[in-house]
């Protein structure tokens, strides 16, 4: 029955093609990558012939008895604007096309992280206009099976109108490229916010792992429809058995009062994310209220509501009264308390939050979270009262594997283009052992995929944050996660951006995408387009020896030195017994020395094991950071962690 689904949908998706039609990303604003042949496919009726016209080129193919069809263009140097003319029974003229160079730009929200989150986007916006880079933004869409058609798409050029949607960090990767290489860039953003890396690989990948294929033989092809109303269901029950209650909206006008009765309302951490919690990965509108005293001094006196950060949409209210609302998730919210609204005694704050997408509640800093007053504060942090009222019933990309795979890379295929970036890895952290595997075939599954040899690979380390306090003695899955990252690079081809020195502890969206995008384009710019003096990577451990209570450790990537020479931090070390303590850190020789009066016989060193891993400040002459680092491998505390589909 399954079969003849899927037969049927491919059926009904031809039957649209009558006439000569394109893949969406062959479109108004084009950029094709120069240099390689240029692969251009379609859908017409079957048998039929199909002209094509690019630049000086003229190609003829004929449909098969599907009505596919398929041609490559010859390679072609930088330049335009070009047209692309398919002609059939009817006529497509494709306009303001260019040659240059093309990279898709993928992973979860930090590759997603648009122009307009940026806190200097608006001076941005008024200083750039480069039409030779262009973004293509594919719709965000998931499949049960392979796609040949994306939902939506378009090109779109880096002008005053259209910078607000570009990915910050493929902007300013597109940005350098064309600024070095003198010609068009073309980035192809195909991300979604929160996704792990399995739902980016495809079905058949899995079915070849020998980690994966138990796994994927006891997953059904997909249908989106089945499985929606299992999923309605599932979340449904799930927050009724949390909260003891139903998702509803009964009632709601009278939660943000002052002397409604929430005692039956459960209770939630705050700050923190709702997926980090009993509520999980939801997205919908949630009451929070939380119950604090006042003193008849302070009772009298100006005070200001800060209430940290709030993912997306906060309307807040204290004693009944509203006191601010605002609709940018990154934003702190610090709200006026009007006169006469605080009093002697019992007060409370209630706080309806929606979350449209992503992670939801409350979250950040704990000091960010307080009634301040000119002497004083009444801080608010801790266990609040909530009641989930209405669910944005989706499915979730992570629901299944392969699902993003199926609707936002297996269209794009066979596009030319010249490489890849990504970020990703936030959504693996729980399962980073794993993820030594799962990334790897991942890279190489795309390769298979698109035929294309083995296309330059870039991926961005995870920046640092502070999400559990993980160090080397309690356990880090960030720094497991890192480490992950690091061994990819034993892949051809590949590149990271190391970028815990340009995080945020208490953000997992940090704001700085301009470093990450041009530590991405050095990569590029030196193993792609042969810049060799442009360096692209801070010191990478290579291998240690014991000399009597010091351990000496040797880097690759040091070029013309290490540095700073003195007052070395993040290092650490450790005996047979593995606790690891503090360590002091010399360079000599472009080597460090690592030994601590605490550990006379060392057996492991590390370096920024942790989810903050920003204390380190070993980097190169160059001012790239050194990565983070262990020389053990004593086992992790995601080693046992593996990847199970949603039930």
């Amino acid at each position: 029955m399954k079969k003849q689904f899927t037969f049927l949908s491919f059926f009904l998706f031809l039957l649209g093609f009558s006439n000569v039609k394109l893949p969406l990303i062959f479109s108004d604003g084009m950029v094709l990558q120069r240099n390689k042949q240029i692969p251009v496919w379609g859908w017409a009726e079957a048998n039929e012939k199909i002209d094509l016209y690019f630049n000086k080129q003229h190609k003829t193919v004929i449909t098969d008895a599907n009505g596919k069809w398929r041609v490559n263009l010859d390679p072609e140097k930088a330049g335009g604007p070009f047209k692309l003319t398919v002609s059939g029974k009817n006529k497509i003229t494709i306009q303001d096309v260019l040659v240059g160079e093309v990279w898709i730009c993928s992973g979860q929200s930090n590759m997603e992280f648009q122009m307009y989150k940026l806190p200097n986007f608006n001076a941005l916006k008024e200083k750039i206009n480069n039409p030779k880079v262009r973004q293509f933004g594919v719709s965000q869409d998931l499949s049960g099976s392979p796609k040949e058609q994306l939902k939506q798409g378009k090109w779109q050029l880096a002008n005053k109108e259209n910078l607000a949607d570009f990915t910050a960090v493929g902007y300013f990767f597109a940005e350098k490229l064309n600024k070095e290489l003198h010609v068009p860039i073309g980035i192809i953003n195909t991300s979604w916010g929160g996704t792990c890396v399995e739902t980016w690989t495809s079905r058949e990948a899995f079915q070849k792992s020998d980690e994966f294929k138990e796994m994927i033989a006891q997953v059904p092809v997909v249908d989106m429809d089945a499985i929606f109303e299992k999923y309605k269901k599932s979340v449904l029950d799930n927050i009724q058995k949390i909260q003891g209650f139903d998702v509803s909206k009964a009632n709601e006008e009278q939660f943000h009062l002052e002397n409604f009765d929430d005692s039956k309302w459960p209770e939630i951490k705050v700050p923190s994310l709702w997926e980090n919690q009993q509520i999980g990965n939801i997205d919908g509108e949630v009451w929070m209220r939380k119950t604090f005293e006042i003193s008849p001094e302070q009772a009298n006196k100006d005070a200001v509501l800060y209430l940290s950060k709030v993912d997306d949409e906060d309307i807040t209210y204290i004693n009944g009264v509203k006191s601010g609302s605002q609709n940018l998730w990154d934003s702190k919210r610090i709200y006026k308390i009007p006169t006469g609204v605080l009093k002697q005694g019992k007060n409370t704050i209630a706080v309806k939050v929606i979350d449209y997408t992503g992670g939801g509640g409350i979250y950040g800093d704990s000091a960010d979270l307080k009634i301040e007053f000119k002497d004083s504060n009444i801080p608010l942090s801790g266990l609040w009262k909530f009641n989930v009222v209405k669910v944005k019933l989706e499915i979730s990309p992570n629901s299944y594997p392969s699902l993003l795979y199926n609707a936002m890379i297996h269209p794009l295929i066979p596009y030319a283009f010249n490489g890849v970036l990504w970020y990703q890895g936030e959504a693996n952290v729980t399962r980073a052992n794993q993820y030594k595997i799962a990334f790897p075939l991942m890279i190489n599954d795309w390769r298979n995929q698109w035929k294309q040899g083995d296309f330059p690979f870039y991926f961005v380390q995870l920046a640092t944050y502070n999400e559990n306090n993980g160090n080397s003695n309690s356990g880090s899955k960030w720094a497991e996660l890192r480490e992950a990252q690091s061994e990819a690079l034993k892949l051809k081809n590949t590149g990271m951006s190391i970028t815990t020195d340009i995080g945020d502890p208490k953000d997992i969206h940090p704001t700085n995408k301009l470093d990450v995008g041009l530590r991405l384009a050095s990569i590029a710019l030196n193993k792609t387009y042969g810049e060799k003096n442009i360096p692209y990577s801070g010191p990478v451990y290579k291998f240690s020896e014991v000399k009597g209570n010091t351990m000496v450790l040797t880097f690759d990537f040091v070029g013309k030195g290490l540095q700073p020479e003195n007052l070395l931090k993040g290092f650490e070390i450790a005996g047979s017994d593995k606790v690891f303590y503090p360590a002091v850190a010399v360079i000599q020789n472009n080597k460090v020395m690592v030994n601590s009066d605490k550990v006379a016989k060392p057996v492991s060193v590390r370096y920024n094991w942790a989810d903050d891993a920003s204390a380190g400040n070993l980097y190169n002459l160059d001012k790239l950071p050194a990565a983070p680092f262990r020389t053990d491998n004593w086992e992790l505390t995601t080693a046992k962690e593996k990847y199970k589909i949603s039930k």
